[in-house]
Formats: structure tokens, sequence, C-alpha cells
């Protein structure tokens, strides 16, 4: 049998290295607007259940590549395995998102936690990561991934999400010490649970800091973007791992994107609040960008959509270093065929940008 072309656009944009088109994947590129994800939620019985059982985490990160061309898969799980491993009891209700039945209320509370072994509490990630590995046979990179320890932090006090985050602020701004304690433990289970990842065939890595652009800048450079440099500094740079590129992205955060770049990661996603040509000056040649369609640009008409791929294409402009993405995940109710356009939008019109020949 002969194996198909690997396409490692996404590995080269990553790297800043020529590429013949943009390559584009999307965040939530696997998920309810796919009514094959919902007929194999509905047989899984629930979320976690189909996160903790690889071969459907497997069948779910492979659905979307049999629609579009895309150029990456991305590993099909969530970003609260490491605190459910932790023992907090995570569960997702219909409608209300993730909850915790035993959510972080104390210093005592935080002081009885401990990184998870990655092969050992969440294994089921790692076999998830194999499986996919060996059935995309080459086709295209696989991302793997993890929430931010901020991001997990929250989650985690909070009990589930919030709209005013009162008590993670309050433990922020009344007893920084047991929240410091808390980031540290995430910060070393969050790099044992990537370097695992990538030991298991992970080719990219991406972060995501959903919850830091509600931080003050202090406090973000503090409580956020510190423990992220600490796991990409952390990250085994070695034998199997040598060259995974590794992107970093703050819902929110295109205040800091100066400071991201300076981490050491290879690249920065930027929501759609942040201008991409803006973007690109401020950060040089240190990083490529990830970015920036506004997801809500699904909803338009296919020409319409068009025309935007076509802005942020300009407005990155000529040249390597981009991956293009939504600022953040597809939404629910999207027509899928308007991702198709999306994606073939991205194919055919950023083509020129990479010949010399913009248009």
């Amino acid at each position: 049998m002969i194996a198909p072309p690997y396409n490692d656009r996404l590995l080269r944009a990553l790297r800043r290295q020529p590429v013949d088109r943009t390559p584009v994947w999307l965040m939530r590129q696997a998920g309810r607007y796919l009514p094959e994800y919902r007929a194999i939620r509905a047989r899984a019985g629930d979320f976690m259940t189909l996160c903790q059982t690889p071969e459907l985490a497997c069948a779910v990160t492979l659905q979307p590549l049999a629609r579009f061309p895309l150029d990456a898969a991305i590993l099909f799980s969530d970003i609260l395995t490491i605190p459910d491993a932790m023992g907090l009891g995570l569960s997702f209700s219909e409608g209300e998102g993730p909850q915790f039945a035993r959510p972080l209320r104390s210093a005592a509370d935080i002081a009885r936690l401990a990184a998870p072994d990655p092969e050992g509490e969440l294994r089921y990630v790692m076999d998830a990561v194999r499986l996919i590995r060996r059935e995309l046979a080459g086709r295209v990179p696989l991302i793997g991934f993890a929430g931010s320890p901020w991001t997990l932090a929250t989650y985690m006090v909070e009990g589930g999400s919030s709209k005013d985050y009162a008590q993670v602020k309050g433990l922020l701004y009344e007893q920084p010490e047991p929240l410091r304690q808390l980031l540290s433990v995430l910060t070393q289970a969050v790099t044992d649970y990537l370097n695992a990842q990538v030991a298991a065939g992970a080719q990219a890595l991406m972060i995501f800091d959903t919850w830091g652009g509600i931080l003050t800048p202090r406090a973000y450079r503090e409580f956020s973007l510190d423990p992220m440099a600490q796991i990409v500094a952390g990250l085994n740079r070695s034998s199997a791992a040598a060259g995974v590129p590794v992107i970093l992205f703050t819902k929110g955060g295109g205040a800091w994107l100066e400071d991201l770049a300076a981490t050491g990661c290879d690249a920065v996603g930027v929501d759609w609040t942040v201008d991409l040509r803006d973007a690109r000056q401020r950060v040089g040649a240190r990083v490529a960008l990830q970015g920036n369609l506004d997801p809500a640009a699904l909803y338009a008409s296919p020409e319409r959509i068009r025309q935007q791929v076509a802005q942020v294409l300009a407005d990155f402009g000529p040249g390597a270093g981009h991956v293009f993405n939504l600022g953040h995940g597809v939404q629910p109710q999207v027509d899928p065929e308007r991702v198709r356009v999306l994606v073939e939008a991205v194919h055919e019109l950023s083509a020129p940008y990479h010949s010399g020949r913009p248009s």
C-alpha cells in the first residue's frame, strides 16, 4: 500500500518556513456543529465517556478531516482532564458547561493536590494520541493541547464557568500564596501532560489560555504568562520532541502579544479583536501568528465568508509565518458547509501570498 503524501504546511508555517499556501485548521473543528459528532456523542451517552474512550476520541478527531481539506488534526479531548485526574469530580451538564463536584475552597484543598501521572490517570488521552497518529497515517500533523494553569485554576476554584470570577479573583487578591501554590502544581502537571502527548505522537502543541484576558496587566504577567513561559521552557526538546512547535493563545490577550512572543514559543494565537497587520508588526519575525477570523463570520453567506477570508489574508500579507484559524472556536449552530467554504477559500486565496505575487 502506498502511503499518502504528507502535508506538513502547518509545521512549516509554525516554524516560519515557506509554504505553497496558508495552512488552515479550526479551534473546535470537531464538535456539535457536525451531525456525525452529535450522533457519536449520543451513542457514547455523555461527554466524559466520549473523551475517555480512545476509539471514540479518535473517531471524533478524524470526522472533520473526512469532510474538509484541513491542514491539521487536533486531539479531541477537553482542557479540564488534568483537574479531573486530580480528583475534583468533573461532569458536564447540557447547556451549563463543566462543573466540579469538589471545587477548591481553601488553602488546605490546594495543599492536597499533586500532578497526575500522564500515563496513569490520564493514560486514555495518551492512548487516543497514539491511535489517532496511527489512523492519520501521515496525512496531516496532529496537534496536542492543554489548558493554561491560570485557566485550569479558574475552573477549579470557581467550580465551573463563571461570569465574574469572584472566587478565584478573591483568592488572587486576598490569599495569593495558595493561588501561587496551585499554579505551581498545575504548571508541572501541564508540562508533564504535554511532554507525554509528544512522546505519544503529538507533532505540535497548543496552550489555551481562555481566561487570561480577565486579568489586569500585572496579574496577567504573574499568574498567567509566567506559568506558560515555565511550561515552554520545561517541554522536552530532545530526541522525539525535537522541533515540536508550541502555540500560545490568550483569548483577549491582544495587549500582551510582545510578552507572549518573548516566552520562547513558536507561534502566538490571536483572537478577532486584534488587527493582524498590527500584530505582525509588533511581534516581527520572532514568532508565527495564528488566527484570526471572527467565528461569527461563519453565519454569513459563502461570498461574504470569502471576502472575510481575503481580508484576513491581506491583513497578514505575503510571506511565511501565518496559520489561518478562527479567533476562537467554531460555534455549535454553524452550517458545516460554511466551514467548507472557509477552508477552500483559504487554500485558493492564499496561494498568491506565497508566490511573490499577492493580489
